[in-house]
Formats: structure tokens, C-alpha cells, sequence
């Protein structure tokens, strides 16, 4: 039997990637650079293959140095999660988060069951609402942490996952064909509406705002149905779907910058451990779309990277 992986090895190769360069890692790792180095070449003879390569004066991943990263993320991620249950000493108290209903639907059910294990003494209460009203929440002392859409207009928030934000319909209708667009959006102080609405009149096309909703599952509800298109991160697609391109008349939306933000809170230590958590598991959180093969498993959450979306992509309906 092989032996097994050395945590501080993949502990010292994840701060390479994070700090970008052996330099800082060794700084992170409190380790000097020239055992920085030996334990690189170690791990390489444990795994068989080249984990860098140059690029003139920096050093970058190989493709297997970029397929082992998610494996050592997880692999951390489960020792400090193995290590927090048998802590005598662990983290007691309520913590309040807010997230938009479209996150929550994707990614609290992974963020809450990994959390609850590790700090079973921990009661999160969680609220739903778009990001200007969890920034206002965040203001006035009533949540201690939210996990929202950054804006570089606030700017409070720390950008844990960036997506591409694009445009949807149904693939059962040919509501993007009509002349006059249908579109359902936000309150018109979402950042995703003005970034649509931007790029219509840029492109002098015809629409009218057909609904308006902070709902997730109203929005979601409009598009499935063929009532209306609108514009969604790629975390918010759902089975019946279809991803509209520049070859359908629509042009580049910026990409969806999630991000974290604090609030004025007793208990920093916790918010502190829930803001780390959600950090670590958003890196590792995929998203569930299928391949050229018309394969999906919606329910999957798993750690590897997968195919981002192309336009006149079809997600297979329900």
C-alpha cells in the first residue's frame, strides 16, 4: 500500500498558489524557502508528476499540479473539520448571516451541513434578501456576517467566487426571438439589472421589463416558462434553461463577484470561523451543468472543477 499524503506538504502547496510564489508560501508556513523547495520536490516523488513549471521568472501550475489543488483543498479542509469535533474547546453562541435566496438555494445547504459538523454548538439564524437590504442589515448592526453581491460602489465586501453572469431563457419557447424582449429582473437597484439594461440600449435593442421581482424563484418561474429572459450568474441556472450568446443578439455581461461582508459583532471568533468556512467551501463548490453529452446531475455538489457554460447551451429539463 502507497503512503499516504503528507498534510503539510499539500498545507505548504496550497500557500504557493495562494501567496503566488515559494517566497511568501514560506513566510505563510513559517518554513524557510530552501525547505519549501525540498518539500515540493517530495510531494512531486509522491504523486509521480511535475506540480510547476516556468514561466519566465515565476513558476505556474501543470495541468496536474491544477487537478491535485482541488484534492489538496478538500483533503485541509477535512482535517481542520476532523480536528473541530473533537475540540473540547470549541466555538458556542448564534450567529446571524444573510444571503441572497439565489445563493441560498446553491450554496447553504454545503456551507450549513459542513459548519453545523464542525461547531455543533454554533446556531446560525438565517435571513434572505437581495444585497441592498443585507448592506443596510450589515449597517445597522442586525446580521453579523452576509455573503453578497459585490459592488464596487460599496466596496465593503471581501470577493471570495467570481462567475459569469449571463443571459437566459427558456429552451422550450423562442421568447429571445421577438421583437420587443420580455425580461424579468430585480429592483432596479441590481447591479445585474443595470449591467443587462446597459448592454440592451448599447445595442439599441427593443424590451420591456415585464417583471420585476427581488425573488429568485419568481425571476426563475418567468424564465422556465417562457414569459421572459433575464440575466443570472452561472450558480442560478436550472434544468430547462438555455444560455444565450452573442450569436442570439446579446452581448458580454461582467462577471458576478460574490463576496463577503461583516458586521459589529460580540462574537468576532465565530464570525471570524463562519466567514473562513464559506471562503474554503466556495472554492471548492462546482457547478452542477452538464457536459457535450447531454449528461447533468443537478443534485451533485461535488469538489472538482467543471465545464463552464457556452452560449446555446440547453440545461435538460425537469
Amino acid at each position: 500500500m502507497k503512503a499516504p499524503l503528507d498534510l503539510d506538504q499539500l498545507q505548504t502547496f496550497v500557500s504557493i498558489v495562494d501567496t503566488g510564489s515559494f517566497t511568501r508560501a514560506a513566510e505563510e508556513v513559517h518554513r524557510t524557502q530552501s525547505a519549501v523547495s525540498m518539500q515540493m520536490r517530495r510531494l512531486e516523488e509522491r504523486i509521480g508528476k511535475p506540480l510547476f513549471e516556468k514561466d519566465g521568472r515565476t513558476n505556474k501550475l501543470t495541468e496536474d499540479g491544477d487537478r491535485l489543488l482541488s484534492y489538496a483543498r478538500r483533503l485541509l479542509f477535512l482535517n481542520r473539520e476532523t480536528l473541530a469535533a473533537f475540540d473540547d474547546r470549541r466555538l458556542e453562541g448564534t450567529i446571524r448571516i444573510g444571503t441572497p435566496d439565489d445563493y441560498a438555494d446553491r450554496f447553504l445547504p454545503e456551507i450549513m451541513a459542513r459548519f453545523a459538523r464542525s461547531n455543533p454548538r454554533v446556531e446560525l439564524t438565517v435571513i434572505c434578501e437581495p444585497t441592498p437590504g443585507l448592506v443596510e442589515h450589515i449597517k445597522r448592526g442586525n446580521l453579523d456576517l452576509a455573503l453578497v453581491t459585490h459592488n464596487d460602489a460599496h466596496g465593503q465586501s471581501e470577493v471570495v467566487r467570481r462567475e459569469p453572469l449571463l443571459w437566459v431563457t427558456s429552451a422550450n419557447h423562442a421568447t429571445h426571438e421577438q421583437d420587443t424582449l420580455p425580461m424579468a429582473f430585480g429592483r432596479p437597484n441590481c447591479i445585474w439589472r443595470r449591467a443587462a439594461v446597459d448592454v440592451l440600449d448599447r445595442q439599441n435593442r427593443d424590451y420591456r421589463i415585464l417583471f420585476t421581482s427581488f425573488s429568485a424563484t419568481v425571476i426563475t418561474a418567468a424564465v422556465l416558462s417562457g414569459l421572459a429572459i433575464s440575466v443570472l450568474p452561472e450558480c442560478a441556472l436550472r434544468p430547462g434553461m438555455r444560455v444565450l450568446g452573442d450569436a442570439d443578439g446579446f452581448g458580454a455581461l461582467p462577471d458576478c463577484r460574490i463576496g463577503i461582508m461583516r458586521g459589529q459583532t460580540s462574537r468576532p471568533e465565530i464570525v471570524d470561523a463562519l466567514a473562513r468556512h464559506i471562503s474554503e467551501s466556495l472554492d471548492n463548490i462546482s457547478v452542477p451543468l452538464g457536459d457535450e453529452t447531454g449528461t447533468f446531475d443537478f443534485a451533485a455538489l461535488a469538489f472538482s472543477k467543471m465545464k463552464r457554460t457556452k452560449p446555446n447551451q440547453i440545461l435538460p429539463g425537469w
